[in-house]
């Protein structure tokens, strides 16, 4: 017998939608070796200006892996969303 909600596109779309913002989370603290406080902190970060110097809220090597993380995620995300929504 099939789980119902296999059968349900709108659960299964909002399920794949709420585990991503996880799974980003998740991949930037393994990646960047970031605690879940440090990617929150970081998350709501600003660049600074001190003194007429830009201080950065992240490095550039840090916005690299985090774009890196970003577009892996999408093409997951883009894959899980067609199985989902090719099913009949």
């Amino acid at each position: 017998m099939k789980n119902l909600k296999d059968e349900n596109v709108l659960f299964m779309l909002h399920s794949e939608f709420t585990t991503v913002a996880q799974h980003l989370r998740d991949r930037v603290c393994e990646e960047c070796n970031y605690s879940v406080p440090t990617f929150y902190r970081k998350l709501r970060s600003r660049d600074k200006v001190i003194e007429g110097r830009v201080i950065p809220a992240l490095s550039n090597a840090e916005k690299d892996k985090i774009r890196e993380i970003g577009e892996a995620i999408k093409e997951e995300f883009s894959a899980s969303i067609v199985k989902i929504t090719a099913r009949k």
